[in-house]
């Protein structure tokens, strides 16, 4: 059985990262397609552009980001695919959620590895 990791697309591929899933909505600025070694890319199951907006990344938001990002999800059919997905390809090795925010901590890929790992 693999890990569910974060990364951010700025960090470089590994070998360890397995499957690398990029789950943000906007390609990362900077980061071409060849650097970035993304398997797929995964924008039905990042924030809606209005809680991206505004979140904005502030650390003040976060609680409350989560809170309505996790209602989302709840809500959105293809994130429970997209759990399912990747516990699929778990099993085969690691798995990567890939994101450009500059916190390692305060961004939508921590709370959507938490969900993911909750759900069936």
């Amino acid at each position: 059985m693999g890990i569910l990791n974060v990364k951010r697309a700025y960090a470089g591929w590994d070998p360890d990262d397995g499957y690398r899933i990029l789950i943000d909505r906007l390609w990362p600025r900077g980061v071409s397609k060849t650097d970035a070694a993304i398997d797929e890319w995964a924008k039905d199951v990042t924030p809606t552009t209005e809680l991206r907006r505004w979140f904005g990344h502030k650390e003040e938001h976060f609680d409350e980001f989560k809170t309505r990002y996790e209602e989302e999800l709840d809500s959105n059919p293809a994130a429970l695919t997209f759990a399912q997905h990747c516990k699929e390809l778990l099993t085969a090795g690691n798995v990567t959620l890939i994101y450009g925010a500059r916190s390692a901590t305060c961004n939508h890929a921590v709370i959507l590895r938490d969900w993911v790992l909750r759900h069936p």
